[in-house]
């Protein structure tokens, strides 16, 4: 089983920035990778950021080069830096785990574990 509890979410200015923190509480010896999806009101579940197996990362096309995941060594936390945000942005952002065999940006969400989620209001 996995515990994903999210932090950092707000309101900032449309070009500001804000740096999203999960806490990740898992079996050591259960293998999971984790991501960011989002769901801003009225539209569909999108899954934005996944680490890929040997550290390697994915990006959506709508945040690649603004967003960027990273985590701790321990990688007890994983973080989401969002430059650049733009009203579109507007969503509740949360932090998710798929397993191996879902490991794609898309079953963010869908399949495996995902925390509570947090806002992040963008104004123009």
């Amino acid at each position: 089983q996995v515990q994903l509890v999210e932090s950092g979410g707000g309101s900032v200015q449309a070009g500001g920035s804000l740096i999203l923190a999960c806490e990740v509480s898992k079996d050591p010896h259960s293998t999971f990778y984790t991501g960011w999806f989002r769901q801003a009101p009225g539209k569909e579940r999108e899954g934005i950021a996944l680490f890929l197996i040997y550290g390697g990362t994915t990006y959506a096309d709508s945040v690649k080069g603004r967003f960027t995941i990273s985590k701790d060594s321990a990688g007890n936390t994983v973080y989401l830096r969002m430059n650049d945000l733009k009203a579109e942005d507007t969503a509740i952002y949360t932090c998710a785990a798929v397993p191996p065999d879902r490991h794609y940006l898309q079953a963010l969400g869908v399949f495996g574990y995902s925390g509570q989620g947090t806002q992040v209001t963008v104004s123009s």
